[in-house]
């Protein structure tokens, strides 16, 4: 089985949007309104670069990679990448895909000769953390913050 990461294709969005949802509620990792954020692919891909991984079964993986300029940038600095809202489907965790997703976040950030990529990620989000940290990735905690209370996020980089 071979797996693509790929732009997203405009017919895929909803599935994308179904996907990041149900992998964030899957852990319990849904508050408030930030359903609606993690649905709305459509948008992430007109303001950002949403990229899947994907088989012949379908959708396996998503990630929002956030180049300068986009509006949903949260923590990245002018010369700095950064990525939101991976998420794997429950039937392809443990097969590399949040690694291969995040790789390309990496491969993203270096083609657009940026120095540095930066996200952010709940502090509960432990498996997440282990592939950053796996990675090359460090905490930045100079940058850790709460969008809504209740909700703590630890910041991290990797230097490229």
């Amino acid at each position: 089985m071979t797996t693509d990461i790929r732009q997203a294709l405009p017919e895929e969005y909803d599935a994308a949007g179904e996907l990041t949802v149900a992998a964030y509620s899957q852990d319990g990792f849904v508050r408030g309104e930030y359903a609606m954020t993690l649905r709305a692919a459509a948008d992430r891909a007109a303001k950002a670069e949403l990229w899947v991984a994907a088989d012949e079964t379908g959708l396996l993986g998503t990630v929002t990679y956030c180049p300068p300029g986009s509006v949903y940038r949260e923590i990245a600095l002018e010369n700095e990448g950064e990525f939101r809202m991976l998420g794997v489907a429950g039937r392809a965790r443990g097969l590399g895909i949040g690694t291969a997703l995040t790789e390309r976040c990496i491969e993203r950030t270096r083609e657009l000769g940026l120095p540095r990529l930066v996200l952010c990620s709940a502090v509960y989000m432990k498996p997440a953390h282990r592939i950053y940290e796996r990675l090359g990735f460090s905490r930045l905690p100079e940058r850790d913050w709460s969008p809504i209370p209740g909700v703590d996020l630890y910041a991290f980089a990797l230097d490229l």
